[in-house]
């Protein structure tokens, strides 16, 4: 394991990069938002008309990605898969075929409902306890967001008035192994939330030297004596335009 987290390698260049299988298209959105919620994906390009511009591939099949038009300004919308790696690969070719700015938002795990209550969180920073980060920063316990990018989010949350919590979450591999003993550990750290990708995809943006907007909204709870599902089995379908207003708010304030 020593080699994976203490031997971080430094060349740029790997024995197939993102550009080697993905094509850069002229003309592509220069802000992208993503989420893991296939509904919301779903029903905002039906609502909107929304025309697929490219393709994101692998053997689970093809996500397509979307042109979409909000304040008259040209977006990127696509769907993340789950899980660090998966994540990762695909902001890896969205950045190849053109992208410059990343929005990602989804659900997360409630560490500390007194802090949070119903409120976004906006990551300030991440426990890396997930292996794909450590092939794109040297080891550390956890990540920093970027200030500016967070910035940008909460004055945008600020001025449409949507109460925000900033805090450090938790990004883990394993959703099965969130013991009592790990939890109590990361709630000592500070965690105020858990989920899977938010340390990797930071890792990747700052590699590519990207920007990205992150948020979370709490979908279950692990902040008590046994587990509370709450709405983790609609995923933010209810208060989905919600959520997307506040990705699309957040990209025209980064291009204004």
């Amino acid at each position: 394991m020593a080699t994976v987290f203490n031997r971080f390698c430094t060349e740029k260049d790997a024995f197939i990069n993102p550009w080697d299988t993905t094509q850069k298209i002229p003309g592509f959105p220069k802000v992208c938002i993503t989420t893991f919620s296939e509904g919301m994906i779903r029903d905002y390009a039906k609502d909107h008309e929304a025309a697929p511009i490219a393709c994101l591939y692998s053997a689970n099949g093809a996500l397509p990605v979307y042109e979409i038009t909000y304040k008259n300004t040209r977006m990127g919308l696509f769907l993340s898969r789950i899980g660090a790696p998966a994540c990762a690969a695909g902001l890896e070719e969205i950045i190849a075929y053109g992208a410059e700015k990343i929005i990602q938002f989804g659900c997360c795990g409630i560490l500390d409902q007194s802090l949070v209550g119903n409120k976004i969180i906006l990551p300030s920073s991440a426990v890396r306890d997930e292996g794909t980060s450590y092939h794109y920063l040297s080891g550390s316990e956890e990540i920093n967001a970027d200030s500016s990018s967070m910035d940008i989010a909460i004055q945008c949350l600020k001025h449409h008035k949507i109460p925000y919590i900033t805090g450090k979450v938790w990004t883990t591999d394993a959703i099965y192994r969130e013991t009592p003993a790990v939890i109590r550990e990361r709630k000592a750290q500070g965690c105020i939330a858990v989920e899977m990708e938010c340390s990797a995809s930071l890792a990747v943006a700052r590699f590519r030297n990207i920007p990205i907007i992150q948020f979370f909204y709490g979908a279950d709870s692990l902040d008590g004596d046994t587990w509370d599902m709450r709405d983790l089995t609609d995923y933010g379908m209810c208060q989905k335009d919600t959520y997307m207003a506040i990705a699309l708010e957040c990209a025209i304030a980064w291009v204004s």
